[in-house]
């Protein structure tokens, strides 16, 4: 299955390990993830969720070959299923990221709570570099958060950036030398047991009220357009050109 899950303190941990694979994401992984939350949003004794990896990745994103054995092609897909998960959790998501966080690895922390990067973490969302576009919600929450041109760096050119970079951004709270990240977060995660759980939520749902239209309106948008980008000769030179070990050539379209 490659993906963990405890709950050990009030805080549900979903580890993702598998990195033999650099942690890539794939359809039964996004279903355990999926169920871990959904069960945690359910269990009154937890407090809050911990999102981690390995040590050399948090996740390179999606497995590539999974991802075109069976495409997300509508918002009913399990890696839908699972971003709507997180976006309704109604208790706070700690996210612990070391190594490499890529496309949905990034994506995922914008709907965290709070977020511990290593310093040397390296994160980076090349969507445009295979045929594709932005996925739920970033088109709409990076430009908000980094303003429209440094944006346009991470999302139109791939521009990839550090942990120490995400905080300047305003992605993640604090980078930590990489041996303490996990621990840090758990921590963290941990004082909501002695926060009053109704409040927490609550002071969690105003926030991401002011913003949620227009999340879900990005979603939607970003859903339909991702669905004709996997079927474009972009994507597909892409994906041809990753899997044969080749530069693509985009200069015929």
């Amino acid at each position: 299955m490659s993906i963990r899950t405890s709950t050990a303190n009030g805080v549900l941990t979903i580890e993702i390990a598998r990195p033999e694979k650099k942690n890539a994401l794939t359809i039964a992984m996004y279903a355990a993830m999926t169920q871990a939350l959904s069960g945690a949003q359910a269990d009154n004794a937890v407090r809050a969720a911990l999102i981690t990896g390995q040590p050399a990745a948090f996740t390179a994103g999606n497995d590539l070959q999974d991802f075109m054995e069976r495409p997300p092609t509508g918002e009913d897909s399990p890696v839908m299923d699972f971003m709507y998960a997180l976006l309704n959790f109604d208790k706070p998501v700690v996210a612990a990221v070391t190594g490499a966080a890529i496309g949905i690895g990034v994506t995922m922390l914008l709907h965290c709570d709070l977020v511990f990067v290593s310093d040397d973490a390296q994160l980076s969302t090349p969507f445009v570099s295979l045929g594709l576009v932005p996925e739920f919600a970033s088109s709409a929450i990076l430009p908000r958060l980094l303003g429209h041109v440094k944006a346009a760096e991470v999302l139109l050119l791939g521009k990839g950036f550090s942990g120490a970079d995400a905080v300047r951004l305003g992605i993640a709270n604090a980078a930590l030398p990489a041996t303490e990240v996990v621990a840090h977060a758990r921590r963290v995660a941990e004082r909501f047991n002695e926060l009053p759980a109704g409040a927490v939520r609550d002071a969690k749902r105003l926030m991401r009220a002011q913003t949620k239209d227009d999340v879900m309106r990005a979603v939607r948008t970003e859903i339909a357009v991702f669905s004709e980008r996997l079927r474009s000769p972009e994507a597909k030179e892409a994906f041809e050109a990753f899997f044969q070990k080749r530069k693509p050539d985009f200069s015929k379209f």
